[in-house]
């Protein structure tokens, strides 16, 4: 074929592509539309967007994809927390009464008796440097986590937003886009802000707390919700509570916290306030914020959250802001049966830090199942097995298998009634799912002599 030929083809297949007969043979037709424009109150600038169809959830996931799970919708209100009930007034908290921060501040009560709480504090302040992995990453997190990247001004150009629904797909499509495993948006609960937020968690180890902390004014009427997988294979490797449990849960973190930038200063810049909270600089409880966003509902772990498609294995930052959008509402996929008739994380709970309770009691306001946060961070900065713990997610019958029609079959059974997560149960127990370790699937190396917790420590 001559050079001429070629570029004749290449003219075709142009102006083919380009004719509405080729976009209804590509099935494709619905979607390209002529786009829209969005014209600036403070500028001349003009955003060219083709319009996906309304109710659409987004243009890269037209459908959300939430699994097997039989998912019902909530409407937002004062009375519940997506399926959670609220039976009070809910306290905003200080960042600085988290279990982890009572481990640095040595504050653990009798938990911390006879030298418990010493070791803990040892475990917690080494426990990055005790699996080189963990370094790796948790070096990289800190770039993200000056007050620098989480927040700052908004452009003063601010764009007009005319269709809130329309700005949240584009929302959803840039969080798609940045590799998130799930994103949707939620009013934000007022009382989800901490009262007081840390600026060094490890400055509390040797200053005074007043002069560690700072409090928490932003009240923003939107949550934007982010997801990230804490990878299958490596779940279906692993004890649980070996070295890489902490590496799962530094990357997966790490990964929330990148998007969670990027979208923040991407809203800034379009002219409306934004702010990032993710796991190495927060403002927010998380949990509260994935439940008002539809991201799951909170489960067994006391004010943990559970997704129906990625389960426990999960973990999560947030933005807050006040762009214009459209928010999802909470969703009910029947967890608060299942997790009153399992129990499977409660019984393989290593710190035995889960309850084993059928009911849900009040806290701060609202039901959960009643957990000790306390006992749960001690093992995890403790654990010489390896490095910190994760053994919940490992054994939760929601995410514990291969992503197979069985496992499909058997979450949607879960999210029937009670019989159907007895059943469920059941069948994870006869299978041997969670509590195996395949090691077909173990790629990383351990450094069990680095897990041993020194004797001493010297503070910086």
């Amino acid at each position: 074929m001559s050079s001429e030929q070629k570029k004749q083809l290449q003219i075709n297949r142009r102006n083919f592509l380009k004719a509405g007969v080729a976009a209804t043979f590509l099935g494709v037709a619905g979607v390209l539309k002529t786009p829209g424009k969005f014209a600036s109150a403070a500028n001349n600038y003009a955003v060219q967007y083709a319009a996906a169809p309304k109710g659409q959830w987004s243009k890269i996931h037209p459908v959300h994809d939430m699994g097997s799970a039989a998912v019902r919708y909530v409407e937002h209100n004062d009375q519940w927390l997506g399926t959670t009930k609220i039976v009070g007034k809910i306290k905003n908290i200080s960042e600085a009464e988290n279990a982890t921060a009572l481990v640095v501040r040595r504050q653990l009560g009798e938990l911390g008796a006879n030298g418990v709480g010493d070791k803990a504090f040892r475990g917690y302040m080494t426990q990055t440097a005790r699996h080189p992995l963990n370094t790796a990453i948790g070096q990289a997190a800190v770039l993200i986590a000056t007050p620098a990247a989480v927040s700052g001004k908004p452009n003063p150009d601010k764009l007009a937003i005319p269709d809130p629904e329309q700005m949240s797909m584009h929302i959803k499509d840039l969080g798609y886009f940045l590799h998130c495993d799930d994103i949707a948006i939620g009013k934000m609960p007022e009382y989800a802000y901490f009262s007081h937020h840390y600026l060094s968690l490890k400055d509390m180890a040797k200053k005074p707390m007043e002069e560690c902390i700072e409090p928490v004014t932003e009240r923003l009427p939107y949550v934007i919700g982010i997801l990230k997988d804490q990878h299958l294979e490596t779940t279906l490797g692993s004890t649980g509570y070996d070295g890489i449990s902490d590496a799962q849960s530094f990357n997966a973190y790490s990964a929330t916290a990148f998007v969670s930038v990027i979208i923040a200063n991407y809203i800034r810049r379009l002219g409306y306030n934004a702010r990032a909270s993710h796991a190495f600089n927060n403002i927010v409880a998380v949990t509260p914020c994935l439940v008002a966003a539809g991201l799951g509902e909170m489960c067994r772990l006391g004010n943990g959250s559970l997704h129906p498609r990625l389960g426990f294995r999960h973990k999560a930052a947030v933005v807050t802001t006040d762009l214009p959008l459209a928010p999802d509402k909470p969703i009910d996929f029947g967890l608060q049966d299942f997790c009153r008739v399992c129990k499977k994380c409660a019984e393989e709970c290593p710190a035995q830090a889960i309850s084993y309770d059928a009911d849900t009691v009040e806290y701060n306001g609202y039901l959960r199942w009643n957990v000790s946060t306390l006992k749960c961070s001690i093992f995890r900065v403790s654990n010489e097995e390896g490095v910190s713990c994760g053994r919940c997610m490992k054994v939760c019958p929601w995410n514990s298998k291969e992503d197979s029609w069985f496992h499909q079959a058997g979450t949607w059974m879960g999210s029937q009634n009670s019989a159907g997560a007895s059943l469920l149960r059941k069948i994870d127990d006869m299978f041997g799912y969670g509590t195996e370790q395949i090691l077909d699937y173990k790629w990383w190396l351990e450094y069990p002599e680095m897990y041993k917790i020194p004797e001493t420590i010297t503070i910086k």
